[in-house]
């Protein structure tokens, strides 16, 4: 096997990614790869009727991406890896791992998957989608919960 020169590892905000972070930097540490840390702000509009006034869309596209600059910028600060790139964009959360994957020169993607059943399931996961149309090797971890 040969060794990975860029991991990009692509999460989701919450609590349980920390495992999947952990997991990308093991990696990294062995291979003395580069390691990207992505994060897709993905909004989905919400049409209540007019009923509630909402801000405009940009200014909550605009939030999401302070928070989530950063929850990584804290996880980053926990890392062992002597350097991370935390990467905050906007667009699909599918396409956009995969483009940054193949944009960047990417040779092994970690990402997580929630160990959900039903109809969760059948709607399809991000994990799922990487999975057929990454251009590189990508790495699933198990998230029970």
């Amino acid at each position: 096997m040969s060794s990975y020169q860029h991991i990009l590892c692509a999460v989701d905000l919450s609590a349980e990614n920390i495992t999947v972070f952990s997991r990308a930097v093991e990696l990294a540490n062995h291979y003395h790869a580069q390691l990207s840390l992505l994060h897709v702000v993905e909004y989905i509009p919400v049409d209540l009727a007019n009923e509630l006034v909402l801000p405009q869309q940009q200014e909550i596209v605009q939030q999401l991406i302070v928070q989530a600059e950063k929850v990584l910028t804290n996880l980053v600060g926990k890392s062992t890896h002597a350097q991370v790139k935390p990467v905050v964009v906007q667009g699909s959360v599918k396409s956009e791992i995969i483009e940054r994957a193949k944009n960047t020169g990417v040779d092994l993607i970690v990402i997580g998957r929630h160990g959900r059943h039903g109809l969760s399931r059948l709607l399809g996961s991000v994990a799922n989608a990487v999975q057929h149309h990454a251009p590189c090797d990508i790495l699933i971890v198990r998230i029970d919960g």
